[in-house]
């Protein structure tokens, strides 16, 4: 089984730039402080990484 990480929206999207807001959608967030999980990849990496300032990051298995 391929190791996931979850990601939690701790900021809203209101007032950020529209890539940004778009990166949001594309990671599945509709609400703020929701909870997704999705597999650990370079692009998935890479869009936490856009949004960083928005996300908390935790491990999973």
């Amino acid at each position: 089984m391929a190791k996931t990480i979850r990601i939690t929206q701790i900021k809203s999207v209101i007032g950020v730039p529209p890539l940004h807001k778009k990166t949001m959608t594309a990671l599945g967030f509709r609400r703020t402080y929701q909870t997704v999980e999705k597999a650990d990849t370079p692009q998935v990496r890479g869009m936490i990484h856009q949004v960083r300032y928005l996300v908390r990051v935790e491990e999973g298995k």
